[in-house]
């Protein structure tokens, strides 16, 4: 299931309650997404312009680090939670967060980011370690509630998240001898794997829905063996299993990946841009487990796989998700403006250059660095531009949400 309607209602539709409270605080994508986007748009230029000795500031820790743990535990987890909100709200009919519980929750992110800029230490972790149990107990409650127990597993990866950035924050103050981007590597496969359930469920329903006459077929126990490997791949990796053993379980999985890929007919996506991201950016799976295949030979250095993971599949499926969902939840049609289309593209080149030009041509790294930053940054700018004035207005059709 997820919680974007296949079609918008009509815009001429009378709500069925009175609607309460601010627009931007009656469902959880609103200031999540526009959060997370607003992060991206900022966060990756500065931290470029910081690597490459352009600018000069004082992170409260490692630069690298904090790039990294910023993208993994402020945007991508930051969307995470805004889409489950939203989507539990959808599977269960049950209200999750709204008003000052969910304003709470946005301030809790907001918090934690901008002392990542300027606070001490010890608040910045308390800060960030903060919101990814308090969204989980709001899940579970409802989950609870309405006793929906499929989804509770993703309730638990929540969990898993929290414990992966806790082990982070005690690793940097050296509470723990484990390294940093041990962690961090952790958190990266943690939501890979919400990746894979969520795009399970939701792609192949979604091309079938706008394709008359064609049949996906979706064995369970392909998926559970694809879910199986993706996991014992991605496990192996964080715990520095040996090479050999890495490679041979990554290259599993890519096959498993594209094979999976291949049976949700994706050329059929060509002109439909708000399902095409979809698919385009899946296929950078099978592209990361083949680079982190190849890392295990030295061939490749494993900072390309990361940033296939990275930018490829979790960048390019935020954008497609954040578009689409959004779109639904504000009454209008599931149809990508040429801005849209732009943010796309934009994304899948930042991932090229980030990843496959420096691949084949080392010596333009920097340039590379910089260029992606660039398409990245704008591909969320568009996003902003277009979707603030919606996220924080009523719906087209009137309706709460």
């Amino acid at each position: 299931m997820t919680p974007s309607p296949l079609v918008s209602a009509s815009s001429t539709a009378q709500p069925a309650v009175a609607l309460q409270g601010w627009p931007l605080l009656r469902l959880g994508f609103r200031p999540f997404y526009l959060g997370t986007a607003l992060l991206a748009c900022l966060s990756v230029p500065l931290w470029i312009a910081v690597f490459l000795g352009h600018v000069s500031w004082q992170f409260p820790v490692p630069a690298l680090l904090w790039h990294a743990h910023e993208m993994l535990f402020g945007f991508a987890a930051g969307v995470v939670v805004g889409f489950l909100l939203t989507a539990v709200k959808a599977w269960t009919g049950l209200e999750t967060a709204r008003g000052p519980l969910l304003g709470a929750l946005a301030l809790l992110w907001l918090a934690a980011r901008l002392a990542a800029l300027v606070a001490p230490y010890p608040v910045y972790a308390a800060l960030d370690m903060a919101l990814l149990p308090a969204a989980a107990a709001v899940l579970l409650r409802v989950l609870l509630k309405a006793g929906n127990k499929r989804n509770i597993p993703l309730v638990s990866l929540l969990l898993m998240m929290a414990a992966a950035n806790l082990a982070f924050h005690l690793s940097v103050l050296g509470a723990i001898a484990l390294p940093a981007m041990t962690a961090l590597y952790a958190e990266l496969a943690l939501i890979l794997m919400v990746v894979c359930v969520i795009t399970g469920r939701v792609v192949p329903m979604f091309t079938r829905n706008v394709t008359p006459g064609l049949v996906i077929h979706v064995s369970r126990r392909f998926e559970l063996s694809l879910l199986a490997c993706t996991a014992l791949a991605l496990a192996l990796w964080v715990l520095s299993a040996p090479a050999p053993v890495v490679l041979a379980a990554s290259l599993a999985a890519a096959v498993l990946h594209a094979v999976r890929l291949w049976s949700w007919h994706p050329l059929v996506t060509r002109k439909r841009p708000i399902l095409w991201i979809l698919h385009a950016s899946y296929a950078w799976l099978p592209v990361g487990f083949a680079l982190l295949a190849l890392a295990q030979l030295a061939w490749v250095p494993p900072t390309l796989a990361v940033h296939a993971f990275a930018v490829g599949v979790i960048g390019g499926l935020i954008i497609g998700m954040v578009t689409r969902t959004a779109r639904g939840h504000t009454g209008r049609l599931l149809q990508a403006s040429r801005g849209e289309m732009a943010a796309y593209a934009l994304v899948i080149a930042a991932a090229v250059l980030r990843v496959l030009v420096p691949a084949v041509q080392p010596a333009w790294y920097a340039w590379a660095l910089e260029g992606a930053a660039c398409l990245w940054a704008i591909a969320f700018a568009i996003y902003l531009a277009i979707y603030t004035p919606w996220l924080m207005r009523t719906r087209l059709d009137g309706k709460d949400g």
